[in-house]
């Protein structure tokens, strides 16, 4: 347990980690694009996890979209997204998460997620959780997201820790290595990927034995 030594945070991923809503993005994005006469293209679903809208919205719609259209579209998708995902947010919420952190609360929480900003708010206020976090950073927060360090780098600074210090909650590839940038260590949730290279503690969800054994470690450091 030396790599957990002196663990002082836990910071938090959104989609994958607090609430499993890759499918329902997925589905949110078909939805939207046949507004358009359009369809999804085949193997989108892996092509989105970990991504800023503002790429998918280039992947789907064109690179030639203004920065102003490329908003308009993500913005759309985003309010389709939660008016999909408000009556069955409680049931998707990666199983034992809300507990886990309840049970944790006496540590400094962070967020740091891709996601807009509505979606980031809405989650967090619909599984009520908001309360538990010191610090809460959306894609909106960052000139460059992940696999940029750049959002962990800020979220240690504002929870008054080093990098290293920050244990970090992921279920993608790209916030793997945002993560592994910054010096945090990395609990990879396998909800998106079976196999997260990077990871220094691999589990299927918040109820896993093992990450319930590692929280004395980190308490002891």
């Amino acid at each position: 347990m030396a790599r957990w030594r002196n663990a002082l945070a836990l910071v938090f991923d959104v989609d994958g980690v607090i609430i499993d809503s890759n499918t329902l993005h997925t589905e949110t994005w078909g939805e939207y694009l046949r507004r358009f006469g359009r369809e999804l293209p085949e193997g989108f679903a892996l092509r989105i996890f970990g991504r800023h809208n503002r790429e998918i919205v280039r992947d789907l719609l064109g690179p030639g979209l203004s920065d102003a259209a490329i908003e308009h579209h993500g913005a759309d998708k985003e309010a389709l997204y939660r008016e999909r995902a408000r009556p069955v947010l409680r049931q998707r919420l990666v199983a034992g998460v809300a507990e886990f952190i309840e049970r944790h609360a006496g540590w400094p929480m962070a967020v740091a997620s891709n996601a807009e900003p509505a979606n980031v708010a809405f989650v967090l206020e619909h599984a009520g959780l908001r309360q538990f976090f010191r610090a809460v950073l959306d894609g909106s927060q960052v000139r460059r997201p992940k696999p940029d360090p750049e959002i962990y780098l800020r979220t240690a600074q504002m929870l008054g820790v080093a990098p290293a210090q920050c244990v970090v909650f992921e279920d993608s590839h790209s916030g793997v290595a945002a993560a592994r940038a910054a010096g945090a260590r990395i609990v990879g949730v396998q909800t998106t990927h079976a196999e997260l290279p990077g990871a220094d503690l691999l589990i299927r969800d918040f109820l896993a034995p093992e990450l319930e054994a590692l929280i004395p470690e980190l308490r002891n450091c």
